[in-house]
């Protein structure tokens, strides 16, 4: 049973108890998700259905293992900046979607995007995640100009863009300005969960189009999915799995789905936050380099969720750098966390919760181990 990385002392997560033997066919899965990076639909399906006890302390302690092979006891800290929450678009999910006139908004300058890196930096930060809704009132000039300054600022680190769908040629202004890296969510791998997550208007299509143009111009490139969204069941798990083997990102994020009270899903239940470690576990032993963040969302649902997502295999956290002032706005979820550990400002009780489960963050880029070779 993994307690904490091998070799290191810590305190006890919850993790299933028994010494029960997990079961061939599961373990036997396992083994082949390992050592060819995919499995078959029905195969995918039948781990989503059987994690539990003794197959769910396998899966967990080898997604473990293979994080540890790949990338040591290093967990990589970046430096989010939640910039602007201006949005165009009406995801029905999402808090800061065009349709909520309650939302407070906001919109960084970029002297203040540049105050908030120069903090980052001397905190030890670096790689910077500017993260915002698609925003019209912010030029993609502009922002193409922000990364320039922080590049130029600080040469060492890398700039990652989280700000959705652009055309391929803002892509590559945005990679010739020095972007090195770009997270969009496709949020489903199933065209027709997207049309039921989404309003008329947003084309799946035109999302993966965008996901294949950033992996063509040179990005690092992440993409990502909600779990338990609404109409989501194993089937559509098992189409992610298979996305995922396919497109093979150097960046995944997943987290659990939580609503908003102020869209039109925010009835709906939370997703399991169980099921998303079982889920970080299974794409950690597809993916062996893939840069993995143990979510905020992950955090807001349980209380060592971060602590946990990195035992299941993640190796990415991404405290909260933006002003103190704006962090309650960017309210994409109910009781989406942005103090304590999540808060960039407390940095160094975040390092001292990694080392109490045998991790340790580091000063580094952090970027994808695309040398690696299983040997």
């Amino acid at each position: 049973m993994l307690l904490h990385d091998r070799g290191h002392s810590g305190r006890v997560l919850h993790t299933p108890a028994g010494d029960a033997p997990a079961d061939a066919v599961f373990a036997g899965l396992i083994d082949r998700l390992e050592k060819n990076g995919t499995l078959g639909r029905e195969e995918f399906l039948y781990l989503l259905r059987n994690c539990r006890g003794a197959n769910l302390r396998l899966l967990f302690d080898r997604a473990a293992t293979v994080r540890r092979k790949v990338y040591g006891h290093t967990i990589f800290l970046r430096g989010l900046i939640e910039f602007t929450n201006h949005c165009r678009n009406n995801c029905l999910y999402c808090g800061i979607r065009a349709g909520n006139t309650r939302a407070e908004r906001y919109r960084l300058s970029a002297d203040e995007i540049l105050a908030c890196c120069r903090q980052g930096y001397e905190l030890g930060f670096r790689t910077f995640v500017l993260q915002g809704g698609e925003d019209p009132g912010f030029a993609d000039e502009a922002l193409a100009a922000v990364v320039r300054a922080v590049k130029a600022a600080y040469p060492d680190t890398a700039v990652t863009l989280s700000v959705g769908e652009r055309s391929r040629e803002v892509y590559q202004f945005f990679r010739q300005a020095g972007a090195d890296r770009y997270l969009l969510r496709h949020e489903t791998a199933t065209a027709a969960h997207y049309r039921q997550l989404h309003p008329a208007g947003m084309d799946w299509e035109n999302r993966m189009r965008c996901l294949q143009d950033l992996r063509e111009l040179g990005f690092q490139t992440g993409c990502g999915f909600m779990v338990g969204s609404p109409f989501q069941r194993d089937e559509e798990l098992a189409e992610e799995l298979l996305f995922l083997s396919r497109f093979r990102p150097e960046m995944a994020g997943i987290g659990p789905f939580i609503p908003h009270y102020q869209t039109p899903f925010g009835s709906y239940p939370a997703g399991s936050a169980e099921v998303t470690l079982a889920l970080l576990a299974m794409i950690r032993i597809m993916l062996k380099t893939v840069l993995l963040p143990a979510t905020t969302a992950l955090g807001t649902l349980l209380p060592d969720g971060r602590e946990r997502g990195i035992l299941a295999g993640a190796n990415v956290i991404m405290p909260n750098l933006s002003p103190e002032s704006v962090r309650e706005k960017y309210l994409l979820y109910n009781n989406k966390l942005h103090t304590g550990c999540e808060a960039a400002e407390a940095v160094e009780q975040l390092k001292q919760s990694l080392r109490q489960i045998g991790c340790e963050a580091v000063i580094d880029r952090g970027d994808c181990r695309k040398d690696f070779c299983d040997v």
